[in-house]
């Protein structure tokens, strides 16, 4: 996961990707349940649970790379079968890629799992 990403950012930007992170996460929970909440059918069952899988990872930031990808083709999952409003699922799949390609941010578990480590080498 580090090989990904060359910082995990504080301050300031870590704050921001957490916000994109929260929102773009919510956003997708609330549209996967949304979509369950209808009359699915087998396949619009499987996509909303991706969805609200997606959501959950992205609110936790764990295996944010993967999970934006996995946003990325669900919505477009979505937009081809045209069973999604298309400006919703046009706006999730952004929120996807900009998070995949931004990174999780240091207030996330990848940071804590994948970060960089300082090792103190003094004899004591």
């Amino acid at each position: 996961m580090q090989r990904l990403f060359s910082m995990f950012p504080g301050g300031w930007p870590g704050r921001g990707l957490l916000l994109l992170r929260l929102v773009a996460g919510i956003f997708l929970i609330n549209h996967g349940i949304t979509e369950l909440l209808g009359v699915p059918q087998w396949t619009d069952i499987v996509r909303a649970c991706l969805e609200s899988a997606g959501g959950m990872l992205f609110v936790a930031g764990l295996w944010t790379p993967m999970t934006g990808a996995l946003v990325v083709v669900v919505e477009s999952w979505f937009i081809a079968s045209r069973t999604g409003e298309l400006p919703t699922c046009i706006l999730l799949a952004a929120f996807g890629a900009g998070v995949a390609m931004l990174g999780p941010g240091a207030w996330s578990i990848d940071a804590r799992l994948f970060g960089r480590k300082q090792i103190d080498l003094r004899e004591r």
